[in-house]
């Protein structure tokens, strides 16, 4: 009889729910989140509505970054290559860049983002230049104290592909585009939470169960204001889901204690986790 396998070691990733009002200039909207389509030939989550994210790079923990960052002071180095990664993916997936010009208290207006993103933004994706080379070189800082602590969630340990990843919410510049890539997302929608949601039950748009999950968290706080105010002091528990089984059922389930209203799904032959 053959040993079990230990679980694969998961890789460190970040996402971003980028947030705007609903209604332009009326901050007591409701909000809105930036999601993306993955394409159909990404290994992970094909064809689903996800927020922007990735595993972050080895470049993410350049240590030239800790100068080249806002809201920093009492991370670790890995806390701090979370929040760059979140940066970048947001930057290569959505086009907002999360910076400043290094002396400026405004983030970068969209007319002076153009040139960066012409010159940086593909070669980003395709690891030919560093964030910490690219704010080096544009005189920004990565506004790392826009990104706010929101969920923390590891792959169960059944699953072949692990990610440990910390999610963040930050609100999007309000002149700046927000676009898909074209090459791992193939359209993109701000979004209500709740019609996110409503989408996914209705069967008009795939959505993964931990994605579900954090719109409907996100749907519990009516502003943008009120969202960032809350989780501008939030600590996220850690989410590891696991299988129970109960009278021959499956259930995957995150945990009452996990703080979600949905805390589990039956699993059955659809399941996409």
């Amino acid at each position: 009889m053959s040993e079990k396998k230990p679980p694969v070691v998961p890789v460190p990733a970040t996402t971003v729910l980028l947030l705007r009002p609903s209604i332009d200039g009326d901050p007591a909207s409701p909000p809105e989140v930036f999601m993306v389509v993955r394409h159909h030939q990404i290994d992970f989550a094909s064809g689903a509505l996800v927020f922007p994210g990735g595993k972050v790079d080895s470049a993410d923990s350049d240590p030239r970054l800790r100068d080249l960052c806002t809201g920093v002071d009492g991370l670790s180095q890995a806390e701090l290559a979370f929040r760059v990664a979140g940066i970048r993916e947001a930057f290569e997936e959505a086009g907002i860049l999360l910076a400043r010009r290094r002396g400026e208290a405004e983030l970068i207006a969209a007319a002076a983002l153009k040139p960066i993103e012409d010159r940086y933004r593909q070669a980003l994706v395709k690891g030919e230049v560093s964030m910490a080379a690219m704010a080096a070189a544009e005189g920004l800082v990565l506004a790392c104290d826009t990104m706010l602590p929101y969920a923390h969630w590891i792959t169960p340990t059944f699953v072949p592909k692990r990610f440990d990843t910390r999610f963040f919410v930050a609100a999007a510049p309000s002149d700046q585009l927000a676009l898909h890539d074209g090459h791992e997302s193939v359209d993109s929608v701000w979004v209500q939470p709740t019609q996110a949601v409503a989408d996914a039950d209705s069967g008009r748009r795939t959505v993964l169960f931990p994605t579900k999950l954090n719109l409907m968290k996100l749907a519990e706080i009516a502003t943008v204001p009120a969202l960032l105010a809350h989780y501008g002091t939030y600590a996220p528990p850690t989410v590891l889901p696991v299988i129970e089984v109960r009278d021959g059922r499956r259930f995957l389930t995150v945990g009452r204690e996990s703080g979600y209203a949905l805390f589990e799904r039956e699993m059955d032959a659809s399941f996409r986790g």
